[in-house]
């Protein structure tokens, strides 16, 4: 089932409670510019779909007036809708245009093995919980120096500080790992890295930058109240200043 699809089979059954996207035949059409487009196709990022980078831009210009995001440079998207053995974490470089860095990126146990099936925002759960987040502050822990997170979505992911939810690197979350085991390994819910990105990956989008990770989960698309807002036509000048 393809986004575009499961999109506009959520807004049928919701009617008009939602008025971010417009909805035409079986097409849902976010809002977009030239300035979306443009972005897109100076990442080359082929395997992200484009659905995606315009329902994560949606929720991260929402932020920035909310005035969560303080580190509005950067957007990082983890995509788990692809399977953990391809690289689905990406840090984008919005002020200039660029993707800085792409990864492979751990979920959790209890979500699924190659793919990740499952969601919660319970604690204990070891599961992996959708939806945006804000990056907050560093500390070295029992996983090394490691980055704080703070979910945004009530009933999906506002219980990450509760669960100890971070991003970290660790030893399972590799190519050597995916040889020997036929998938990456999996964390107790963390967004975990290579060890070897993790650190310059962390002091990049640490302090009030905006992460967020999508999977096509349908009770997600329907309910949070981020991917459907407006993103207006001047969203770039207004950020950047341009």
């Amino acid at each position: 089932m393809t986004l575009r699809f499961l999109l506009s089979f959520v807004l049928l059954l919701l009617g008009s409670s939602f008025s971010g996207n417009v909805l035409i035949g079986n097409e849902v059409l976010t809002a977009s510019n030239d300035d979306v487009d443009a972005i897109y196709e100076s990442l080359s990022i082929p395997e992200l779909d484009k659905e995606v980078f315009e329902i994560s831009l949606a929720g991260y210009y929402k932020l920035w007036t909310n005035g969560q995001i303080s580190n509005p440079n950067y957007l990082t998207i983890v995509d788990f809708s692809k399977s953990s053995n391809r690289e689905r974490f990406y840090l984008i470089d919005l002020k200039n245009r660029k993707l800085i860095d792409k990864s492979l990126v751990a979920h959790g146990r209890n979500t699924g093995n190659l793919n990740a099936e499952r969601f919660s925002n319970i604690p204990q759960s070891y599961q992996s919980s959708l939806g945006f987040y804000t990056t907050a502050e560093t500390y070295n822990g029992k996983h090394g120096f490691s980055l704080r997170l703070d979910g945004v979505e009530k009933n999906f992911n506002d219980n990450a500080r509760e669960r100890a939810i971070v991003i970290h690197g660790a030893d399972y979350v590799s190519n050597a790992f995916i040889k020997t085991h036929g998938r990456l390994g999996r964390s107790f819910g963390c967004p975990s890295l290579p060890v070897e990105k993790s650190e310059n990956i962390i002091n990049t989008i640490k302090q009030k930058s905006c992460l967020f990770i999508y999977n096509p989960d349908e009770q997600y698309l329907a309910s949070s109240k981020l991917i459907h807002s407006n993103l207006p036509n001047n969203w770039y000048s207004e950020i950047f200043n341009n």
